[in-house]
Formats: structure tokens, sequence, C-alpha cells
């Protein structure tokens, strides 16, 4: 039985059987915890739904820290990007890419917010380099962060400017300049999407990646986010906590492995895993868990280390008094059924399915 500070999760009746399944990679305690992450992160998801202000979880790691969503495009700032940025304005594919691409460049609403207050309309017909860097820099200079905490984001270090956020706006005008929207939009797969922006200045294997799954819940490109996943740091950290022996597998390959085995464990655990109204945890989500898994255990599995090292969790979690109002790309077909049970839940008190 694997202590939680203060509460007691059991690792559940292993099965050898079911861990020989698995092989060649050796699972440790951490991995039973990966999927109990999972299903309680996404229980909290619904609870919330159902009552804002209400108790979310007994889980005392969970209740204290902040944790992103089991499902990446449930969270705040992935919801703004699909409602707010990627499905307002202009469908043609040169602003589509222009807004999607500036949005994640910052990763934060209130830059965005920011911008659309001074500028108007954000759209790539009326860009204008020094009307965008005044901006950011007047801002910069009253104390405004106008960057997430999410991830670092090095200098577009080729592009010359005044300021880090000015070398960005470059790299974009010269990723418009090279007609990365048009290529983009003309890729045959996912992992084509990765390797055009995989190509530009900056554009390391995981701001490819995940900017390839942005531009991928727009009309842009419509491929299954199934078809390849590139692990982040925080997803290796997390991978390595939970198996002792990848037994000559890539991080990508264990990824692929857990996010076709996901019921086969849900079941295994005796855990009913509400899905997204149906949608299944995609690789990029099973990435993300891991990586979320290796904070969470900083605290779990205090005896178990990963690559980095790391001991606590930084950031705590604040309830936001605004809440959201879920809507995903409308490919994925669920936005009618999150309105219904939205609706059903308001009327009869009863939680969303």
């Amino acid at each position: 039985m694997t202590k939680v500070s203060g509460r007691s999760w059991a690792s559940g009746r292993r099965s050898s059987a079911v861990f020989t399944r698995l092989a060649p990679v050796e699972p440790t305690s951490v991995y039973d915890t990966y999927w109990k992450f999972a299903a309680e992160r996404q229980e909290i998801f619904f609870r919330r739904l159902q009552q804002p202000m209400g108790l979310w979880t007994k889980d005392p790691i969970l209740a204290r820290h902040k944790f992103t969503n089991a499902y990446r495009a449930s969270d705040r700032v992935s919801q703004f990007l699909i409602r707010q940025v990627i499905y307002q304005g202009s469908d043609a594919p040169r602003e589509v890419f222009f807004r999607t691409i500036l949005f994640k460049l910052f990763n934060k609403i209130s830059t965005w917010q920011l911008l659309s207050a001074a500028l108007g309309d954000i759209r790539l017909k009326d860009y204008r380099f020094d009307r965008y860097e005044r901006v950011l820099s007047e801002a910069m200079t009253e104390g405004t962060r106008i960057y997430s905490a999410a991830y670092i984001m090095p200098a577009a270090a080729r592009f010359e400017g005044p300021r880090k956020h000015a070398t960005h706006l470059r790299l974009l005008e010269h990723m418009v300049e090279q007609r990365a929207p048009e290529r983009v939009g003309a890729a045959k797969s996912l992992r084509e999407v990765f390797e055009i922006l995989r190509s530009f200045p900056m554009m390391g294997d995981f701001l490819a990646y995940q900017f390839t799954i942005d531009l991928n819940y727009s009309t842009l490109v419509d491929f299954e986010e199934s078809e390849f996943v590139v692990p982040g740091p925080g997803a290796r950290d997390g991978i390595r906590k939970c198996f002792s022996n990848l037994g000559g597998l890539s991080e990508a390959d264990v990824i692929r492995l857990v996010t076709d085995r996901q019921e086969v464990e849900f079941e295994r655990l005796g855990i009913k895993f509400r899905s997204l109204w149906g949608r299944r945890l995609q690789l990029i989500d099973c990435q993300n868990i891991f990586c979320e898994t290796d904070k969470y255990a900083r605290v779990a599995h205090p005896e178990v280390s990963g690559i980095t090292g790391r001991t606590k969790i930084k950031q705590i979690f604040e309830r936001t008094l605004k809440p959201i109002e879920f809507w995903f790309p409308p490919k994925w077909g669920i936005n009618d059924e999150i309105a219904g049970d939205t609706a059903a839940s308001k009327r009869t008190g009863g939680p969303a399915r």
C-alpha cells in the first residue's frame, strides 16, 4: 500500500499475468498511480462542472497542487485557444495559422486579450510588426508578464529584436513568408505537419509537436491524434518513475503502449474511468499524464526518483471563480452531447455522464 500524504491508495491486487503482457517494460508502484491519478483528475473535471464551488476531491495532493486535466484540450488555456482564437475570426488557412501560432508563442490568455484590446481583431492582413511589438513592450515595461509559465520559450536567436517577444514576432513573419500555412494545409499526415514546423528556427521537437496538436484542433488540418507522439521532458521523467526498465523501447513506444492498454488497465484496477463524452485518451493526453504523474509522485512516491531529481511541486492550486463553458473542435462530434448533459445536470442536479 502506498501512502499518499495522509491518505492511502492501495496499489491494487497485482496479477503477474497482466503485467507480463507489458513485457519488455517493467512497471514500478508508480505505474498504478498513473492510472489512479488519471481517473481522479477526470472525476475532478466532472465534479467541477456539477458543483463549481463544491468539494472536488479528497486527495490532499490534488486538492493542494495545480495539475492539468487528463485531457489536454480540457485545460483552460486550450479551451480559450480553441473557442476564442482558432474558431473566432476568418477560417482562411493563413489567418487560422497566424492566430494559432501567435497565441501559442506566448500561451497566455491575458496576452491575447491585451493585444485584442489594443489592436482590435487579430488578423494577418492587418498585422504590422511595430504595432504588436510596441503593445507588448509597453506591457512588459509596466511589469506585466506576457509569457506563460507552463514551459520556457527561448528567444528565436536568428531574428533581431530589442526583446525576446520581438524575435518571436519575426519568427512568425518568417513562417508566413515561407508559406508555412499553405504547406501545413497540404500536409498528408500529422507527422508531416510536425516536420514542417520543426524545420523553422527555435522549433525543437517539444514545441513543434505541441504546436502541431494545436493546429490539428483547427479546420486547417484534420488528422488522428493517435498517429504519433513526441515525449516532452516532463513525460520522460514520469515514464522513468513508472517503469524501472523500458526493455529497449523508446519513450514514444511506451506512451503508445499505455494508450492502447487504457481500458485493460482501468479494468485491472477496478476503476470506472469517465471519458470525454466517449473520446478515449489520446497519445497527447497519455503523454501529458506522464508529466503530471511525475509531479504527483514527488509527494506520493518520494522514494522514486526521476531524471531531473526534483522533489517538490511548485504550483499551488487556486480556485478560479469564472467557470469554463467547455467546447471542443466540432470535428470531434461531442459538443452536442456536452450541451445536453450540461442542461440536464442543471435541471436535475445530477452528475454529468
